[in-house]
Order: structure tokens, then sequence, then C-alpha cells
């Protein structure tokens, strides 16, 4: 059910879950489906975390906020673990493009297609090409991880910064990746994406988190928004519940699906672990933030087909430094036309362009230097954006923009992280319930989980840890 915000819970669970993002979503609906009481607790007033989108003017636009594109095992993880209805909204793009200094190109962005593109336009022997394919594919979370994306790139195509910038730069805007991460966080996201093209769910991000929000009142999850959390509570090293606005809720399992690093600091607190973990949590790196332009076209106005995905820049040569810069050079626009959305009978068209950012570039700014910034990031990307659509300005009819200081004001992740930690996120995040009974993590760490499919899969991995521990606390209570 759903539970008002200004209602007290007084019942206790089998699992509560602190954030609804798509991994504490999925958590929450596989461990419904296998029987178990659920609460899902939502600081903001609607559910989604990152997978969000906001109404302007009176709703007369909808804006996406997450770069609309996922690998096909999404259509296989929502079947199996949502319902049929939300994987067949599941459905292709089939257009993606790569605008810059060094190629002009148009992809499927299957590996099929890729493999034409590095023997065609590239000039590379076709069985180099498929060494790096079977390699990337063949890579797994037991492997050596001393080899950086950098050095798999020289391993495989010495010298070629044309063709980094090709397999990679999609891969960045995707979660982050720099050339000097582990390749692992490169290769396993990179070869998700090349089983079989890039997927969006057609209806839009609201209609999708409509839909799983009534799958999971239908399993009788209950769910309550507006409620952020103060606490985790422990009692003699075992997690008992939670704490909202000073009043306990109990639980015999909880899962995180906020930020690792707030989760232990300070949804728990340092006392209550051990100091090697601690340390290692400590060394935890947050990773970069983004920011986004939201321009919504005027009733009636049209543009011409420019492609689903464009990743444009002006950038000489591929730089992850470059990517990041507060001086911005390179944007991904993800278009949204009105077939998109065939439940929206206003047939409006609209326009999203996507960067990476620093977060430092915007925090240290005064209010004014913030204002003005904004205002500058809106008129280049208009100005970009003309160079695809010569008269969009005239066409826009709303335009609005975030920065990373958005993106912790709404999802309270820190720094306004939008793809979690690095690498090292990973191992603290997976074994925090062995660190602390009772206390489980489903969230964006280690690049490699970010995104929508490895959201959703985490979220039912620590699902059958938490069924698991809650079996084996039942039977310690017979």
């Amino acid at each position: 059910m759903l539970i008002k915000a200004k209602d007290k819970i007084t019942k206790s669970y089998d699992s509560i879950i602190i954030g609804s993002g798509l991994a504490g979503m999925t958590a929450a609906n596989k461990l419904a489906k296998n029987g178990r009481s659920v609460l899902l607790l939502e600081a903001h007033n609607k559910l989604g975390g990152f997978a969000t989108w906001f109404y302007r003017a009176n709703k007369k636009h909808v804006f996406d906020i997450s770069l609309h594109g996922f690998p096909f095992g999404m259509k296989k993880t929502c079947r199996k673990y949502w319902n049929k209805e939300i994987a067949d909204h599941i459905v292709q793009l089939k257009d993606v493009r790569f605008i810059n200094p060094q190629y002009n190109i148009q992809s499927t962005f299957t590996r099929e297609d890729f493999t034409e593109k590095l023997v065609d336009d590239f000039k590379i022997e076709a069985n180099q090409v498929n060494s790096f394919y079977d390699f990337v594919e063949g890579m797994n979370f037991f492997d050596d991880q001393e080899m950086t994306n950098a050095e798999l790139f020289e391993k495989f195509f010495p010298g070629r910064n044309d063709i980094v910038r090709f397999l990679m730069e999609p891969i960045v805007y995707a979660n982050g990746s720099t050339l000097d991460d582990p390749a692992i966080t490169y290769g396993i996201v990179f070869s998700n994406f090349m089983k079989k093209g890039v997927y969006t769910f057609k209806g839009g991000t609201d209609h999708l988190i409509k839909m799983m929000q009534d799958e999971l009142l239908a399993n009788n999850v209950d769910i309550k928004k507006h409620t952020k959390i103060d606490k985790i509570i422990i009692e003699n090293g075992r997690a008992i519940g939670v704490e909202v606005k000073g009043s306990p809720v109990y639980g015999k399992s909880i899962l995180s699906n906020a930020n690792i690093r707030s989760t232990i600091f300070n949804m728990v607190g340092e006392e209550h672990f051990s100091v090697d973990y601690l340390e290692r949590a400590k060394a935890i790196r947050l990773n970069s933030s983004s920011c986004q332009v939201y321009m919504g076209l005027k009733q009636g106005e049209e543009i011409e087909y420019i492609g689903d995905l464009v990743f444009t820049s002006t950038y000489p040569t591929f730089d992850t430094t470059a990517l990041l810069a507060m001086d911005i050079t390179s944007r991904t626009f993800s278009i949204y036309y009105p077939e998109g959305r065939p439940q929206d009978t206003s047939k409006k068209y609209a326009i999203v362009s996507s960067t990476n950012a620093n977060w430092d570039d915007w925090a240290n700014l005064s209010d004014e230097e913030y204002e003005n910034e904004k205002a500058k990031m809106i008129e280049e990307t208009i100005l970009a954006l003309e160079k695809l659509i010569p008269d969009v300005r005239e066409k826009i009819d709303f335009i609005d923009a975030a920065t990373p200081m958005t993106i912790k004001k709404f999802t309270h992740h820190e720094r306004g992280s939008s793809f979690g930690t690095k690498f090292e996120g990973l191992d603290i995040s997976m074994n925090l319930h062995k660190e602390l009974e009772g206390v489980f993590h489903a969230g964006s760490v280690g690049i490699i989980m970010s995104g929508w499919l490895g959201a959703a899969n985490y979220g039912v991995i620590q699902a059958n840890e938490i069924d698991s521990y809650i079996y084996n606390l039942e039977k310690e209570q017979i």
C-alpha cells in the first residue's frame, strides 16, 4: 500500500529498503515475490532515483533525466523480475551518431555494425577487431584488475586515439569511466551494450516508474515517499530497523540504495565497523557528476530526424579530462520524438543535452557566478544544437538546465555523483552485510554497476542475499 507522508509506520517488516532507485525497487519486488514483507522508503516525492523525470509548464513538457539508452539485457531482467508488460515496452534505438573532428559516423551500436565500422572506416583487420571483442566479452570480476582502460586500448589498437574515442566515449557518458580506471570497468559495460544494440523504454521514464510502482503495490510492498531516514538502528551488532523522524521502524534486514559512503558514515556510523573495513571505505573515491540542458519544443513544431542519440564534440582528440571540463566541448543529445511517447496526445518533441562534469567547478561558484555559468551553458548548447537543427532556437518553448548541485539536491548523492563510486566501492558494497549483520547495499558502485541494467541486476543479487539471511535468522529463532 501507499503510506501517506503524515502517517506513522507501526508494522515491522522482513526487509526495509532505503531509496527507490532501480536497484532498490527491483530488490523490493524480488523479495515481495518471494513472500517477504517489504517497506520501501523514498526521500523524494516519486520513485526511480536517477531513473526519473520532471514536468514543466503545467505538464506541457516532460523531460527524462537519464541518458535514454541501456543494453538489451534490460528486457530480459524486466521480464524475469518485473513483468511482461514492462519488458514489452523496451525497444531498440537504431540510430546512434558520432560527430567530432576525427570522424562522422552513424551506427546501430551492435557488435556487427561496430566491427564493420572499425574495418571499413578505421581500416583495422577483422581478426584484430574480433580479438578485442573476444577479450572484453571474456572479462569477469575474478580477472587481474591491474590493466587500465588505456592499456587495454593500447594492447589492441596502439596509437589510435580515434578508435579509443569511438569505442569508449559512449561508455564515459554511461558510467563516467576514465582511461586510468581498471579495464574491467569498461569491458563489462561495453560488451553488454554490444550484444544487440541500445534500447530505451517506450512511453518514457514516467510511464515506466508508474508501471513499476503498480507492480510493487500489486505484490504487497508498502511504499512511503517524502521519507528520509535519520539512521539505521544497530543493536548487539545487528540491524533491527531504521529511525524516521525520531521514531523507530523495525525490520529484520535493511537494504540501502543510497551511496555506499553515505550508508556507512551517515546512516550507520563508524563505531559499528572494523578498523580495516573503515579504512577501505574511507578510501573509496566518488565518481564524476553531470550537467543537462532540457529543451521542449512548442506545440505543433517539428524537427527533422537526426538520430536517437548524437554524440558531438569539437575537441580535436579523445580526452576524458576535456569531457569533464567547465569549458564544454562535448555533448550528447538525446532526441525524444513524439512516437517515443505514444500515450501523449500532444505529440511534442523534447531534446536533452548531457555532459559530464566536475563537482568542484560548480560548487565553488558564488550565486551570481553560478547563474551566469548556467546561462552560458544553455546558450552554448543551443549554438551546438543549431549545427544539427539550424532553426531549433525559434522552435524552443521551454529550456532549463541542471548541474551537479541540482543532482545533489534531488538525489542526496555526495558531490552530485551521477555514477556512484569508483571500482573500489564494489567490494565494500558487496561485503557490507558480512561486516555488519542485517545491513545490505545495492547501488551504483564500481562503475560497472552504473546504468539501468546493472542497477536492476544488483538489486536482484542483494535480494537473494537478504532472503538467505532472513531464512537463517528465522531458523535461529525456532
